[in-house]
């Protein structure tokens, strides 16, 4: 987790560093708190996201949808791709 970051800038959520079990635990209060008129999630800086990693994102992505925003998502972090088709999600993680 040391290296995993997330801050909220303009419409954007970004996170950085290794979306893994421990950040996910660790961002996941201030990125639930930051939703309000978010419209993008952007990973471009993030290293890798394990199945943790992905959880946190999904859950975001769908409360965003459930407040009426069809969130998008910038980057494609290592690990991302393989996660996505193994839990049979869309690129929108719906």
């Amino acid at each position: 987790m040391a290296d995993s970051t997330f801050k909220r800038e303009g419409d954007a959520l970004v996170f950085g560093g290794a979306l893994d079990r421990a950040a996910a635990v660790a961002l996941w209060p201030q990125a639930s708190r930051a939703l309000s008129g978010a419209q993008r999630i952007v990973l471009t800086n993030v290293t890798t996201v394990d199945s943790a990693g992905l959880a946190l994102l999904a859950e975001l992505a769908a409360r965003l949808r459930q407040a009426g925003q069809a969130p998008q998502l910038v980057g494609e972090p290592a690990g991302l791709a393989e996660l996505r088709a193994a839990y049979r999600l869309e690129p929108s993680l719906a």
